[in-house]
């Protein structure tokens, strides 16, 4: 059960550069801003550090998590400002081959309280020509995260993510409050589904959404969304960005978590079931848990 104290949460719209030095200074200046307009938890975008397409590039500027001088400076400054900050990912040396793509959730005292591996690969071919190939260079992870604010849980995904509901069903039911969605959506997905994926996930799970978002032009000639979110259990948008860097706040009442599931107790609801397929044969009945 969460405190039913509210608290002012922040994201954090960047574009991410080649580079983690200077995407390092752009975020910290953002989440100084919000931290001085009084929020108490505040999340950046998926890959804050940089935003390499090359992949001979990419390995050369890799840091392992212990090396890392980005997640150091974002562990400094939480302890500095007494809040809470979440490094929506940084891209990290896992392997000689693979890289990985992790979120880092840092407390007040700068200490890392969770961490959790983007499981879900954006491998695509968009029908303009765009394509995207994630697993080529990050290693997958394999568990879901779910960790304790003072206001109630809160889960962990990335971007990508939104699109297997299952995910957010799980963490829902383990008891998450909050659901962060750290994200470099392209501006052509997020145009068609951004706003419908990420409301949907907070109706279903009567959780609130936290989703901080890449926006604009990249130096890697990348093009992102914006539009960071937040949204509310009943799917409200509370506040959403533009497309330039920047933050977006909202004050978060962990209450209206459960006004929303009790008027729609759909994590109560979910029944096992079977999937017939009558070209199987009429013995087959493949089992699924129907409430994920």
């Amino acid at each position: 059960m969460s405190d039913s104290r509210t608290f002012t949460a922040a994201m954090v719209q960047m574009r991410t550069g080649l580079m983690s030095e200077p995407s390092l200074a752009q975020a910290t200046k953002l989440i100084r801003e919000a931290a001085a307009k009084g929020a108490d938890y505040v999340q950046t975008p998926e890959v804050s550090n940089m935003m390499q397409l090359n992949r001979k590039a990419l390995f050369e500027h890799l840091q392992s998590e212990e090396d890392d001088a980005s997640l150091k400076a974002y562990r400094s400054l939480a302890a500095e400002l007494k809040i809470h900050i979440h490094v929506g990912s940084l891209a990290l040396r896992f392997s000689p081959e693979k890289a990985v793509n992790r979120s880092f959730l840092i407390g007040p005292e700068g200490n890392v309280l969770a961490s959790y591996d983007k499981i879900h690969m954006f491998d695509i071919e968009l029908p303009d020509g765009e394509s995207y190939r994630e697993s080529a260079n990050y290693q997958p992870g394999e568990t879901a995260v779910i960790s304790d604010l003072p206001w109630g849980r809160v889960g962990l995904t990335i971007c990508y993510d939104v699109r297997f509901p299952a995910l957010y069903r799980a963490l829902a039911e383990s008891g998450a409050y909050f659901i962060t969605v750290p994200s470099a959506f392209t501006r052509k997905t997020g145009e068609a589904h951004w706003h419908i994926l990420l409301r949907s996930r907070a109706i279903e799970t009567g959780c609130f959404i936290f989703a901080a978002a890449q926006a604009g032009l990249h130096e890697n000639k990348r093009e992102t969304y914006g539009h960071s979110l937040i949204i509310d259990p009943w799917g409200e948008i509370l506040a959403e960005g533009g497309v330039e860097p920047g933050i977006i706040m909202a004050k978060i009442d962990p209450a209206r978590v459960e006004t929303a599931r009790r008027a729609i107790p759909s994590l109560q609801h979910g029944r096992r079931f079977g999937v017939s397929d009558p070209k199987a044969g009429p013995d087959h009945l493949h089992l699924v848990r129907g409430s994920v």
